[in-house]
């Protein structure tokens, strides 16, 4: 197959030659340190990916993604549910109610958020149901005072399914022998496991009639409504529109940027500046391709006296060594790109091996808001990772390029 000159000659530099075995060691070892940087920004990108995914789908899929409350009970939740769900970015309303308060056990204390919920209305707002380890939200029974916690709680008060637990409310009763702490005993009917630790140790499910009797409220009254949107970043926005067309001064909105915001703005943040930091590290490893180009003129400079005498041209003197850097700069970022999205595709299980053989948790619940490595690969990342290293390489070809270009016959043959 017919190859330009300057292509020809450019790949032949690459391979080695009887004296020139360390300039082709040098040779690979930059193009070594090409692949592992790219590798290295493609895993750790994921790894990111990963960590804003599952932010997104787990803690936000089990957080609202918007509340509509009113300062008094509502009663006629319904009909105000079909107000909301008019609007086109509304997906799935449902109603809640909550009670902050303490579950004990055997002398065992646990804080706890306890949420009122309809179990037929809450899996169109929530992705619970498919972190049930045991029993089922259809288990919370009007009347029955059963609670579905999370794992994390339930080891902690060290109770099962059937067990009994004591709801401490944030009041007391007053009576005539003094004021006594409003207590009501709960039945474990089943518990969860999302992954995140603020989830599944301070998160309490009962249901909406039973909260409400605790609350002292009638049985059909609740605090709000529970909103879940078409997309997750509508929601500020059209909760507060939502309000206003409802009426400001009767309802107001929350949205999940209150409670979440700056855990998902640092996830962003991180990302990019880890993303910027990393690409030095790939421009490190490119710009090393300009050492070797160098050494290669060096070496070279008996080969492109004669070349030029033959009648080469200047710019194919260039063109010999930029293809040459660019070879060097492909075969990297190739080899590069290929490891990095096989280990991107497997850190996760990875990381699981190594903690099981080590016996320790690299992310521990109680620190992080999940308990394992998540991981994504995303087609965008890479190609820009694979896209940033070759234009790098490529300018790191330039001025050594250019000087080969600039050496002079008779200077370079003189003392041949």
């Amino acid at each position: 197959m017919f190859r330009p000159l300057f292509v020809f000659i450019g790949t032949r530099y690459t391979r080695a030659k009887r004296r020139n075995h360390f300039v082709s060691f040098i040779s690979l070892t930059s193009m070594i340190g090409l692949a592992l940087g790219v590798v290295v920004m493609i895993v750790v990108l994921s790894v990111m990916n990963g960590f804003d995914h599952e932010m997104r789908t787990r803690v936000l899929g089990m957080v609202p993604h918007a509340t509509i409350e009113g300062d008094s009970p509502i009663s006629d939740w319904p009909s105000l549910a079909d107000k909301v769900k008019q609007n086109p970015k509304v997906v799935a309303v449902a109603p809640f109610t909550q009670m902050q308060g303490l579950l004990t056990n055997d002398g065992k204390v646990q804080k706890i958020l306890l949420n009122g919920i309809d179990p037929a209305q809450e899996r169109n707002v929530s992705i619970i149901d498919k972190f049930m380890l045991q029993g089922k939200l259809d288990d919370l029974a009007p009347a029955s005072f059963g609670i579905v916690i999370g794992d994390k709680a339930a080891a902690k008060l060290g109770v099962g399914i059937g067990d009994k637990l004591t709801f401490v409310a944030p009041e007391v009763t007053v009576t005539p022998a003094g004021m006594f702490p409003r207590m009501k005993r709960f039945t474990v009917v089943g518990t969860f496991h999302v992954g995140a630790g603020e989830i599944d140790g301070y998160l309490g499910l009962t249901n909406l009639t039973d909260l409400a009797r605790l609350h002292r409220w009638k049985p059909d009254q609740v605090q709000g409504l529970r909103l879940k949107f078409n997309d997750l970043f509508e929601a500020p926005r059209g909760a507060w529109e939502i309000a206003q067309h409802l009426g400001e001064s009767q309802y107001y909105a929350r949205d999940w940027t209150r409670t979440h915001g700056n855990l998902y703005q640092a996830i962003r943040m991180e990302k990019a500046m880890i993303g910027l930091l990393l690409l030095l590290i790939v421009a490190v490893a490119a710009f090393n391709i300009i050492s070797t180009l160098v050494m290669v003129v060096n070496d070279k400079k008996g080969d492109i006296a004669i070349l030029r005498t033959l009648g080469a041209t200047p710019g194919q003197i260039m063109a010999i060594f930029m293809v040459q850097g660019t070879v060097i700069g492909v075969v990297g970022t190739l080899i590069g790109t290929a490891v990095g999205i096989l280990a991107a595709l497997n850190v996760s299980a990875a990381i699981a091996a190594l903690e099981k053989v080590l016996g320790h948790k690299f992310l521990n619940a109680d620190v992080y808001f999940i308990d394992y490595l998540p991981s994504q690969v995303q087609a965008q990342d890479v190609l820009m990772v694979g896209g940033a290293a070759l234009v790098l390489s490529f300018l790191a070809t330039l001025y050594p390029a250019w000087r080969a270009a600039r050496t002079q016959p008779a200077q370079a043959l003189r003392y041949e």
